[in-house]
């Protein structure tokens, strides 16, 4: 017999299951949708498939937040929908899946699990915890700055697939048991917030920053260096950091304001992990050497074709040709996360091909054309902030921010101001899992529900909101940016 508590939680995910079946339905059986008109004159229909996708959208939404089934399925359940209503060709719904972004992750996880492996991970986190020592708020605060620091050099998701093994070391030291608790919640939480705050600073962080800079130059006919891209981001970057930081002190107060012997226990452990082995070796080479052609890559426009994923993918083959993995490692994957990723793909894909992203962002943009400048840059913001927790920062990137710089022109606006408020959004998803790797990857580590990762990334969005308003406003035209196009 079921416990009651037991009994409660599996008839509240039937309802909110029923409840995502629900919205599909009536997004499926209501009337076509009006067509709307573009700032620039253009009218934008929506096709019954754009309509069937925002549908799509709603179930998925409530199926991730509530947990009704494994976020892994749920991905699996977008392929099918997709397949089963014809929103578009079953080959393509189902090839997202094998998406080179997602051999990506895939590929970063491994990495994960080779530092794991070898005892890398171990070293990392025990020289951390001799530095920042017993306080639980320093342990915070080194964790978060660590992985920022590892962002501004090399992808977000990369860094957060090989922070994860560490920060899961320095927990067991915490919590042996290793159960849910507010320092759990805080430490990966945080860390996937300060991948994305840490990931807007450079152009090394994420693939968006090449993109967005690509359409500005298209557009505006001039080009944004990498120095002074770094030279408005990082304060913006690393003030979210601290904030992030002090957030997380607020929203999950540690159980333990600090944690009595730890700086003694990670000098003898570290003592007992001995002289640095020949696969530990190896492994950092292995993957200095990938994040060394991913730097180079940004600097040798020659290099820009080589796909980032075969790059990871290669350093994954070396692991299993070293014989520094077998193939039973595949095993400690976390395939779920891969699934809910290649969902979240799939998911943005078809939002995007079936054009019911463009025309919702053309509703929002008919809103805010002819606010004054600064309502105008910050509505933007808002616009790529939700959809960038929808679909890929990238895609969302490549919707909102070409429309976004010419409606810019005609209202005589910085287009600096629209793409780097554009791009501040844009790596910082807190909402959804789906939004970013790092926040799936962080989820992983079993301390929070998907509900409680969207409770804490509402309060998170809005101040990240704030922040840009006083970068926006104040900060960045004190800096020399223009707020004007003249």
């Amino acid at each position: 017999m079921l416990h009651p508590g037991l009994r409660k939680r599996n008839w509240s995910k039937v309802a909110w299951m029923g409840v995502g079946l629900l919205l599909f339905a009536i997004v499926f059986f209501s009337p076509q949708w009006n067509a709307t008109t573009d700032p620039l004159g253009e009218t934008v229909y929506l096709s019954e498939q754009g309509k069937l996708a925002v549908g799509l959208f709603l179930l998925a939404v409530v199926w991730w937040v509530f947990e009704v089934v494994p976020i892994g399925v749920t991905g699996i359940a977008i392929g099918v929908i997709q397949a089963l209503f014809m929103i578009r060709d079953p080959r393509v719904a189902m090839t997202d899946f094998l998406d080179p972004s997602v051999w990506f992750i895939i590929g970063s996880l491994v990495i994960g699990r080779a530092f794991t492996k070898t005892g890398i991970t171990k070293r990392i986190a025990y020289r951390m915890l001799i530095i920042v020592g017993e306080r639980t708020s320093m342990i915070y605060l080194g964790c978060f700055m660590l992985t920022a620091l590892l962002t501004m050099v090399m992808a977000h998701t990369a860094v957060a697939a090989a922070i994860f093994p560490v920060l899961f070391t320095i927990y067991g030291m915490y919590s042996p048991d290793f159960k849910p608790s507010n320092f759990g919640k805080g430490l990966f939480i945080g860390m996937a917030f300060s991948a994305g705050a840490g990931s807007i600073v450079t152009l090394l962080g994420a693939a968006r920053g090449a993109v967005a800079l690509g359409y500005y130059s298209d557009i505006v006919g001039r080009n944004i260096s990498f120095f002074e891209l770094s030279k408005y981001m990082f304060p913006v970057g690393w003030s979210m950091v601290l904030i992030i930081w002090l957030y997380m002190l607020v929203m999950f107060p540690p159980e333990q304001k600090t944690v009595p012997g730890l700086r003694d226990r990670a000098k003898l452990l570290s003592g007992k992990t001995g002289p640095i082995k020949m696969k530990e070796l190896a492994t950092l080479f292995i993957v200095v050497s990938c994040l060394a052609m991913l730097t180079i890559q940004a600097f040798i426009p020659e290099l820009q074709h080589i796909s980032r994923s075969a790059i990871i993918l290669v350093g994954t083959l070396m692991f299993f040709i070293l014989r520094i993995l077998r193939v039973d490692d595949l095993e400690e994957i976390p395939w779920n996360i891969v699934l809910l990723f290649g969902g979240a793909m799939s998911l943005g894909f078809c939002l995007w091909e079936t054009g019911a992203a463009r025309w919702l962002a053309v509703q929002w943009l008919g809103v805010i054309q002819n606010a004054p400048w600064f309502w105008f840059v910050m509505g933007l913001a808002l616009l790529m902030l939700i959809m960038t927790n929808l679909v890929m920062n990238v895609a969302a990137v490549a919707i909102l921010l070409p429309v976004g710089l010419v409606i810019a022109e005609y209202l005589n606006v910085s287009p600096e101001l629209v793409l780097f408020s554009s791009l501040v959004v844009a790596g910082m998803p807190f909402l959804f899992l789906i939004g970013a790797a790092p926040n799936a990857i962080a989820y992983e580590s079993s301390q929070f529900s998907a509900g409680e990762f969207f409770k804490a990334g509402i309060p998170a969005s809005i101040i990240l909101l704030l922040v840009l308003m006083v970068f926006v406003r104040w900060i960045w035209p004190w800096m020399g940016m223009p707020t004007s196009a003249s």
